[in-house]
C-alpha cells in the first residue's frame, strides 16, 4: 500500500482523533449518571470508532479497503457531531467546550477527506 508513513500512530488524521477521543471522554465524565448508557455511552462510542477505524484501515492490504474504513471513520465523525449537538442542548457541555469540538471535528474531516483522495 506505499504509504509514507509505517504505522497509523504516525498518521496526524488519527492523532487528532485519538485526542479528541480522550477529549470527550474527559468531557463526559461530569454527565449526569443516568446517562451513563445513553448520551454519555454513545458519544465515547463514536469518537472511539473515529480512530479506530483509522487504525483498522491502515492494518487493511489494499488502498481500497483503507478507504472504506475512512468512509467508515467519517461516518462515526458525523454521528460524534450530532452528539454533541445533542449534549450542549441539554446542558451538558457548555457553549465554549461545544464549539471546540466542532473545531476539531472540522479538522479532522478535512483530513480524512484529503486522505480518502489521496488513496483513490
Amino acid at each position: 500500500m506505499n504509504i509514507m508513513v509505517q504505522s497509523f500512530e504516525e498518521l496526524r488524521v488519527w492523532q487528532k482523533a485519538h485526542s479528541l477521543t480522550i477529549r470527550i471522554y474527559k468531557s463526559t465524565q461530569q454527565f449526569p449518571e443516568i446517562e451513563r448508557f445513553g448520551i454519555t455511552s454513545q458519544i465515547r462510542r463514536s469518537a472511539l470508532s473515529v480512530e479506530n477505524n483509522i487504525a483498522e484501515g491502515f492494518g487493511r492490504r489494499t488502498k481500497k479497503d483503507f478507504a472504506h474504513f475512512l468512509y467508515l471513520s467519517l461516518g462515526s465523525l458525523y454521528e460524534t457531531k450530532s452528539m454533541i449537538y445533542l449534549s450542549r442542548d441539554m446542558n451538558y457541555l457548555d457553549a465554549s467546550t461545544s464549539n471546540e469540538f466542532f473545531g476539531v471535528l472540522l479538522e479532522i474531516t478535512k483530513s480524512l477527506k484529503k486522505l480518502i483522495l489521496t488513496l483513490q
